[in-house]
């Protein structure tokens, strides 16, 4: 079904793998649209209640591959036709997603971790916005998402000057949620990943669009949107489970619904 990653669901978690580990998992046209299809599949999903996107091997994934364009090829319509519909799937999925940075995660590589909600890093990983080496500004969102995570003057700092950000600096500067061992990197992910899918779904997609909301609306239109995600959140199961379970003094066993 897939040739340039993998794709498999496990308790509630849907694993998407970058597959191309000889080519540092560079991305190429087919692996932009396979990604995107699995965005979809897993966004469709009753069984999906969490998502990783992690790379095999090495690295996480280092950019566009070079091979794969041409002279003649104009970047904005490769843009337009290949990163944009995956940034977008992407965005439009109110499942939380993991990026499980195993290795460099550098130029659309960077982007791609920046547009998930949670950044799961190895000790040994580095993120690099490497678009100015070659001329070009960071794209696929890059700036969009980097500039909310560290704040204008960071985001500017790290995307003029190209250095590479080992994985304790991005801790300390808000870009990952968590910085792990190399010997703990699979159970920790996994855990990480398997409590994420164990909560209220349907909540954590709401506070997702909310808070994407909140960027845009005035306070007034905010409060509106408000209560109207607060209505749709009480009408899930989980909301009965989780008052029901508060006051049974117990946990609550939430079935994303």
């Amino acid at each position: 079904m897939y040739e340039t990653i993998t794709y498999r669901i496990e308790n509630g978690v849907a694993w998407l793998s970058l597959n191309r580990p000889d080519k540092l998992n560079a991305f190429t046209s087919q692996m932009n649209k396979e990604i995107q299809r699995a965005m979809k599949q897993s966004s469709n999903s009753h069984e999906v209640r969490a998502i990783v996107i992690t790379g095999e091997g090495r690295a996480f994934c280092s950019g566009q591959d070079l091979a794969d364009v041409d002279d003649s090829m104009n970047l904005g319509q490769m843009l337009r036709d290949d990163y944009g519909p995956m940034m977008k799937e992407i965005a439009r999925c109110e499942k939380p997603i993991i990026a499980a940075v195993n290795g460099v995660a550098a130029g659309a590589g960077f982007s791609l971790a920046l547009a998930c909600d949670f950044r799961l890093v190895s000790e040994k990983a580095s993120f690099l916005n490497a678009f100015v080496n070659i001329g070009l500004i960071p794209d696929s969102g890059n700036l969009y998402y980097l500039s909310r995570i560290v704040g204008h003057a960071k985001a500017l700092e790290l995307s003029v000057l190209g250095e590479k950000v080992p994985a304790a600096e991005a801790e300390k500067m808000g870009l990952a949620t968590k910085v792990i061992g190399v010997e703990d990197w699979n159970e920790q992910v996994t855990a990480f990943a398997e409590n994420i899918a164990s909560r209220p779904t349907k909540a954590i997609g709401l506070i997702k669009r909310y808070l994407e909301a909140s960027y845009h609306l005035s306070f007034e239109e905010y409060l509106k949107e408000e209560a109207e995600g607060q209505r749709i959140a009480g009408l899930t199961k989980d909301y009965v489970e989780g008052v029901t379970a508060f006051t049974e003094k117990r946990k609550a066993q939430f079935i994303g619904e």
